[in-house]
């Protein structure tokens, strides 16, 4: 789910693929790229569930404004996914209000 040839900004740049885990699964994705964007490539569109309803979010702006695509990452709550780096063995858990799920969040 990746585009590597743009018909306007052409080829993707190589980046390093790395590992990371998303709620204890290992995934990989590149160097540098947006959580949000390693997350999409592996079909993973809910990052977060809000605290009253349960309802699911994910991307909403893509620029770090709202705060739908908000995660726990190296657990640390409240991270904006979609402008927020990956790198080499983070984790990353889908926030369930305010925290992880058994860490303060929904059950």
């Amino acid at each position: 789910m990746r585009i590597s040839n743009h018909p306007i900004l052409g080829e993707a740049e190589v980046r390093r693929e790395v590992k990371f885990t998303f709620d204890g699964g290992e995934m990989t994705g590149f160097e540098g790229e947006p959580i949000a964007a390693a997350l999409r490539a592996a079909g993973v569109l809910t990052h977060r569930y809000t605290k009253k309803q349960g309802a699911p979010r994910g991307v909403f702006c893509a620029i770090g404004r709202c705060t739908d695509c908000v995660m726990v990452v190296n657990g640390r709550p409240n991270v904006r996914a979609c402008v927020t780096a990956l790198a080499e063995g983070m984790a990353v858990q889908t926030q369930y209000g305010s925290a992880a799920k058994g860490e303060g969040g929904a059950e």
